[in-house]
């Protein structure tokens, strides 16, 4: 299975969180081998931390989990798709229901559009 994913020269592949029932895109991260194994194996979403250089499970900090309904591969075997369910209905470290919440404006400027369900200081401790 492993042999059919172009992972790039760091050994990483993009990987898009989609929620299972409604569709939205989520978040997007990056996952390795192992956490493409662990993924598959455990159907939790599992990935690879590029700034802490290591394998992060979702929600391992948050609770915010991510169960993995069922996994794709684009047409070019170079992007993983995960359909999920978030548990909480959180999936940003910002307390939002996805990461694209913010919108380019007719002025060229983000604005945040999508609401803070629970901010970030009640979700992760001072020790996170």
């Amino acid at each position: 299975m492993l042999d059919a994913v172009v992972f790039n020269e760091a050994g990483l592949v993009p990987a898009i969180a989609q929620d299972a029932s409604s569709k939205a895109v989520l978040m997007v991260a990056w996952m390795n081998r192992e956490a493409l194994q662990e993924t598959v194996d455990t159907k939790r979403a599992v990935y690879f931390s590029r700034s802490r250089s290591r394998i992060w499970r979702k929600g391992e900090e948050s609770g915010h989990v991510q169960h993995v309904k069922e996994i794709r591969l684009d047409c070019d075997g170079d992007v993983i798709l995960l359909q999920v369910e978030q548990i909480g209905g959180i999936a940003c470290h910002t307390g939002r229901e996805h990461c694209f919440y913010q919108k380019l404006d007719q002025d060229g400027q983000w604005q945040d559009c999508e609401p803070i369900i629970k901010p970030a200081s009640e979700i992760y401790s001072a020790t996170d």
